[in-house]
């Protein structure tokens, strides 16, 4: 998300090459970043930290827990942190965070608010708890996991043990359960709907859009769908 005078990173999972890429497809200059929020340790959002972070010398947040377990590789970054549950600010961007049911040391959710406009980014996690729908109330952007199909991820290649973690309470949301949240939960202020996270094996991007469109015709919404496509650019979404 950003600013005129703000621009932040959200997790950095991607390689440093990749990244900067992607953001010089969308316009964006990574000198220019203000700072990196990370959700969570594992490997896919805190791939390209360390090398990101070399290059920029910009401030890392990240909670207390999660904060021990990056490997820094070395190097000592400018780290930020923070309680799951604080709000702080960067720049002209105000930054809630929430802490989410996924199997990490202490993972969490963001909402960022500028210039009138709520953004809401919440992926990895098991389940909705009422509690997350409370903070994502009002939100004019929302980027949501839809990770998988059940009866894809039942029949794929994934190891039963993974499987099983993936369909737990601290795994990963379905494209039935993200249905459900649009159904009953999510706020009809939200403007744009993104749903990513999807995985390679276990999903595929016109199953997210067929089930997330029949929700949102179900409540009779205007809400803009994107699916987000595994090793594809997205659009960019100004505000």
């Amino acid at each position: 998300m950003g600013t005129d005078r703000t621009r932040i990173l959200i997790d950095a999972g991607l390689s440093r090459r990749e990244t900067f890429l992607r953001l010089a497809k969308i316009g964006e200059d990574p000198e220019k970043l203000s700072a990196i929020l990370i959700t969570h340790e594992h490997s896919d959002h805190v791939g390209g930290l360390v090398r990101i972070a070399k290059k920029l010398n910009i401030p890392v947040f990240l909670t207390k827990l999660t904060a021990p377990a990056i490997d820094w590789d070395g190097f000592t970054p400018i780290v930020e942190t923070f309680q799951a549950g604080a709000s702080f600010t960067i720049g002209d961007v105000e930054i809630s965070s929430f802490s989410i049911p996924h199997d990490a040391i202490d993972p969490v959710g963001y909402c960022l608010k500028a210039n009138g406009v709520k953004a809401g980014i919440v992926t990895d996690l098991g389940y909705l708890p009422d509690s997350i729908g409370f903070h994502l109330r009002g939100t004019d952007f929302l980027l949501m996991e839809s990770n998988h199909d059940l009866d894809m991820l039942k029949v794929g290649p994934y190891p039963w043990a993974v499987k099983h973690r993936v369909m737990s309470r601290r795994g990963h949301l379905s494209n039935d359960v993200v249905s459900t949240f649009i159904k009953e939960t999510m706020d009809s202020s939200t403007a744009t709907l993104m749903l990513g996270h999807l995985s390679e094996h276990n999903n595929h991007p016109a199953i997210v859009h067929l089930t997330a469109s029949q929700a949102l015709q179900s409540r009779g919404l205007a809400t803009g769908l994107v699916v987000a496509e595994p090793g594809k650019q997205s659009e960019a979404f100004l505000f």
